[in-house]
């Protein structure tokens, strides 16, 4: 692991900073290429476009967007540490943030499945046994709800997949959709979100860019998918 000195503008205290390291979707061990001597810039606000980083894996030269290293100051500053540019094939860098590619999901089912057979919903715990139910059709395994929803807010785990079931009245958000695809990158699994009153425009243009399959739920208890990742996960199964 890359590590750099790092010292904050605030309060001028010294820090040695980690490089975080993801796993590409080949295997391969990723982290962002740090530039050395580079002063670190305090965050005052956020964008989508100053959070994400294109790094290339230098096993297969795959290029994906993940999160841009970060640093908090005992002092209460967050810190952004400075990120050498990719490279593109002809020499030049990288203009700009690129959606993350699409990682297919996981091929375990082979055979035809049978009707699904949605119950009803009439409280926000049958949506969260619908979506179980509805994920042990699509074919992952050990489903499983906790007693107590968690402060992380996944409702569903199973193997090498996380869920979230919003039953809340207003549309699903942009956030929550980016939270549900970054505790899925921290595990390492896959992620799918269900909704009963839908999602703003955002979040759904955010689902199709992380690949995260969105369903929408009605009170049949069948859930509908609403975006090309979730399509594909109806048509491949888990």
């Amino acid at each position: 692991m890359e590590s750099v000195p790092v010292r904050c503008p605030v309060c001028h205290r010294d820090h040695a900073y980690i490089t975080p390291v993801y796993p590409c979707p080949c295997g391969a061990p990723t982290a962002p290429p740090l530039l050395r001597g580079a002063p670190a810039v305090p965050i005052t606000h956020r964008t989508w476009t100053d959070d994400w980083v294109s790094v290339r894996c230098h096993s297969c030269g795959r290029r994906d967007q993940w999160p841009h290293p970060e640093l908090c100051c005992p002092c209460g500053t967050v810190l952004r540490i400075p990120v050498r540019p990719v490279a593109t094939r002809g020499g030049t860098t990288a203009a700009g943030p690129a959606a993350p590619a699409h990682i297919p999901l996981p091929r375990t089912a082979a055979h035809p499945r049978p009707p699904f057979r949605p119950p009803v919903i009439r409280t926000a715990r049958d949506a969260v046994s619908a979506a179980a139910l509805y994920l042990t059709w699509l074919g992952y395994r050990d489903v499983v709800q906790p007693e107590v929803r968690p402060l992380s807010r996944i409702d569903l785990r199973a193997a090498g997949l996380i869920a979230q079931v919003d039953s809340t009245t207003r549309p699903t958000s942009l956030r929550d959709v980016e939270c549900l695809w970054l505790n899925a990158l921290n595990s390492e699994v896959s992620s799918v979100f269900f909704s009963l009153a839908g999602y703003s425009d955002d979040a759904r243009a955010r689902g199709d860019g992380l690949a995260v399959p969105l369903f929408v739920l009605d009170l049949t208890g069948t859930p509908q998918p609403v975006n090309g990742p979730a399509e594909e996960l109806v048509s491949t199964g888990a």
